[in-house]
């Protein structure tokens, strides 16, 4: 186990995580693996190192591969650093038909990376995803909370421009809401 002595939840997220791990019986802690992951993920950098997940193996008492088991299964955790607009485009069967593939390749085009990769400023990252629930609106991405939709090239043009212009970045975007 990685030493998790210099990573630790804030006094507020604690007091979160203590009232998370109230919800479940004694010996049942595991299940709130999810939202400790999303907590530390939020609180270190919007991605989860190994310390990190080491970290919450303990504040769970559990063993760091079920923790690194369940972060590396669902798109949602960040097991790299991500840029400050992490651009996520569904890559499911409607989505794909839709027209993601070429979503994804303009946006690659656009930004000079390819999926999975940052920009070298740090300010985006692109990565695919499953399905994100808006098969009747495909293609489709997500910027942090906010969902864009029936998206084309010109639409997606006018979303990075208008993060780009951004200056105060949050990790997500989720105060940066963008209206098309």
């Amino acid at each position: 186990m990685t030493d998790t002595k210099t990573i630790e939840f804030s006094a507020t997220t604690k007091a979160l995580v203590d009232r998370i791990l109230k919800r479940y019986p004694e010996g049942r802690q595991k299940s709130a693996l999810l939202p400790l992951l999303h907590l530390a993920q939020a609180e270190f950098g919007g991605w989860l190192s190994v310390p990190t997940m080491d970290y919450v193996a303990s504040v769970l008492n559990i063993k760091p591969i079920e923790v690194y088991e369940v972060a590396s299964f669902y798109t949602m955790y960040n097991l790299n650093p991500v840029g400050k607009c992490l651009i996520e485009v569904c890559r499911t069967g409607p989505c794909m038909l839709r027209g993601a593939n070429d979503i994804i390749e303009h946006i690659e085009n656009k930004l000079g990376i390819k999926e999975g990769e940052t920009t070298a400023d740090g300010k985006f990252t692109l990565k695919t995803v499953e399905c994100l629930g808006s098969c009747g609106t495909a293609p489709m991405l997500q910027c942090g909370a906010d969902y864009y939709e029936n998206l084309t090239n010109e639409k997606v043009d006018k979303l990075i421009e208008k993060w780009n212009s951004i200056n105060d970045h949050s990790t997500y975007m989720r105060s940066n809401r963008v209206e098309l």
